[in-house]
């Protein structure tokens, strides 16, 4: 692959991709390998194929390439491939890197502790004068100790001071639950192999899915995307008929563009699943898809004074889980002084609805689909309270019509 990009200067840049080693190749000056441009175009045709199309390499491309496979022609490679032959990766190597970056996760971790210390010793009060960009500048030495995830947590610190009323208290929860990471991380030897790999994760290295893949009829439960910095992240739960797990694939896109997969709410696929590793982890890889089934009613539900206790339970396995996904039956949306709750039909109990479910036109939807009476929803339970991503319409229900339980709706 091979193109050409705007740069500061008055020249656009020549990139070009050998996807056969991968090899690249671009006039840029940076000193990055690959360069931004390269990545740009890796990206670019796997979000949108169509903007490629098959043709002659210009002859700067061309001489490149050429280059390329003369060299691994005289070292022994195949005479028509692109690339040498390449053995198995080397894990005496791979080690080292780990090690190597595992040491520099530790040092952004001491670093960290060190600056949440310093904070507290100042006063939490006294957090409001300081300017944004000292986080800012937190979060860029995690970035630089390769940890992404004690990067996004520094930078979510730096804007609960202008948050309203009752910022000091949500400050020092998350300084606690970094505090938590930092010292988890610290002492990852010691700790059980499934949270060990919970906190690699939560600090930002990457892992794989593992383990043998679960074929199961999968219930489309949500799909929703939100914007994650320069990327957009899409979220979509699955529910296993057979199996009765639940699911999350987890997506990623450049800004603008959305991620993959795609899956139409309400649809029931029979696939295959491979889970990541990690405790308490729902996030799965989807694997190769069988076909699509009719369209089926919603999970078993819990009632809504249950929701708390499944929560809480997760917690035990992720410290830094934010929320839980369960289905709730026969609850009724309900105003109340401060916002909204979902009252039990059939007990004395309510949750209430998280204040980012409030603002959003779905929480509407709800209303209109209950009517004031019973209606099971499917969300995710936290501490801040329950966020509804979908519904089942009752009145189909009676009727018959639809999928059994009525169709779902969704509300993100």
């Amino acid at each position: 692959m091979w193109g050409l990009c705007g740069g500061s200067g008055g020249a656009a840049y020549r990139t070009v991709v050998d996807t056969t080693g991968p090899a690249y190749s671009c006039s840029c000056p940076s000193r990055k390998f690959p360069c931004k441009h390269a990545l740009g175009l890796l990206l670019l045709r796997a979000s949108d194929d169509a903007a490629f199309r098959p043709g002659e390499p210009p002859d700067w491309a061309a001489a490149w390439v050429g280059a390329r496979r003369g060299r691994a022609a005289k070292e022994g490679g195949p005479a028509t491939g692109g690339e040498a032959a390449r053995g198995p990766a080397d894990p005496a190597a791979a080690r080292k890197r780990a090690e190597r970056r595992a040491e520099r996760v530790t040092g952004g971790a001491q670093e960290l502790e060190q600056r949440l210390a310093d904070l507290l010793r100042g006063g939490l009060a006294a957090t409001d004068r300081a300017e944004y960009g000292l986080w800012e500048e937190t979060a860029a030495r995690m970035v630089d100790a390769q940890a992404p995830g004690l990067a996004a947590r520094v930078r979510e610190l730096g804007a609960i001071t202008g948050s309203g009323p009752g910022w000091p208290a949500r400050l020092l929860e998350e300084c606690g639950l970094l505090h938590l990471l930092d010292t988890a991380w610290l002492g990852r030897e010691r700790l059980p192999d499934p949270l060990a790999a919970t906190v690699r994760t939560r600090v930002g290295l990457p892992v794989s899915p593992e383990g043998a893949p679960v074929r199961d009829h999968w219930l489309v439960l949500a799909q929703y995307d939100t914007p994650d910095g320069r990327i957009v992240a899409r979220r979509i739960w699955l529910y296993g008929r057979e199996s009765g797990r639940t699911a999350l694939l987890l997506s990623f896109g450049a800004a603008g563009r959305s991620p993959a997969p795609a899956l139409p709410v309400g649809a029931t696929i029979d696939a295959e699943l491979t889970p990541y590793p990690g405790g308490g982890q729902l996030r799965a890889e989807l694997g190769e898809q069988f076909g699509t089934l009719a369209p089926a009613g919603p999970p078993p539900g819990i009632a809504a004074s249950a929701a708390p206790a499944v929560y809480g339970d997760a917690l035990r396995e992720d410290p830094w889980l934010d929320a839980r996904p369960v289905t709730l039956r026969d609850v009724i949306p309900v105003p109340v002084k401060d916002g909204w709750q979902l009252a039990d039909a059939h007990a004395d109990s309510a949750l209430p609805i998280a204040p980012a479910a409030v603002s959003r036109p779905g929480l509407w939807k709800l209303v209109a689909l209950s009517g004031g009476g019973p209606v099971t929803v499917f969300g995710e339970i936290g501490h801040r309270g329950f966020d509804p991503f979908a519904a089942w319409d009752p009145v189909q229900a009676e009727e018959g019509g639809g999928a059994p339980g009525g169709s779902i709706v969704p509300l993100v």
